[in-house]
């Protein structure tokens, strides 16, 4: 098995296989610092990860919606010893027809979705984290390396 199918299969086992996930979801802020220059924004989402991407429930009007709107680069990182840069999109409203299957996994991921998701308003969103690249850490080494610097574009270890 190659380094890059030993990485996925450390991400999924921790992140994937239905869960939900808490994660920090880094934007960049709309104002700029006291020097003008950006600033990060970052903030603590529920999420569940497949096949590459992070899939969050949220509201267009939020501060991340409306960063992501101006700078779709994000970056995610999780207790489970893990920090990927990402492109963010909102695939719009959960309840639209072609996020059926997204919706369907919100609900029986997060259980607190159908009491706190606010489907029926069309700005609750899905927003969808494509990870482009980063790293994970295995302390256990449990497919012989320590540390995966993943390049999901390409699907190597660097």
């Amino acid at each position: 098995m190659s380094k890059y199918n030993d990485g996925i299969k450390l991400m999924e086992e921790r992140c994937g296989n239905g869960k939900e996930v808490l994660i920090g979801l880094a934007t960049i802020a709309l104002s700029a610092n006291a020097a003008g220059n950006p600033r990060p924004a970052v903030r603590m989402v529920c999420a569940y990860y497949e096949d590459g991407v992070f899939y969050v429930s949220t509201d267009a009007t939020k501060n991340k919606s409306l960063q992501i709107e101006k700078n779709n680069e994000v970056s995610v990182c999780g207790l489970d010893w893990f920090a990927f840069q990402g492109i963010a999109e909102n695939l719009g409203w959960v309840k639209d027809e072609k996020n059926a299957q997204i919706r369907a996994n919100f609900k029986k991921i997060f259980g607190w979705f159908d009491k706190e998701g606010d489907e029926n308003n069309p700005d609750s969103i899905v927003l969808r984290i494509t990870l482009t690249e980063g790293t994970i850490i295995d302390n256990q080494q449990k497919y012989g390396e320590w540390k995966y610097d993943i390049d999901f574009n390409n699907k190597v270890v660097k």
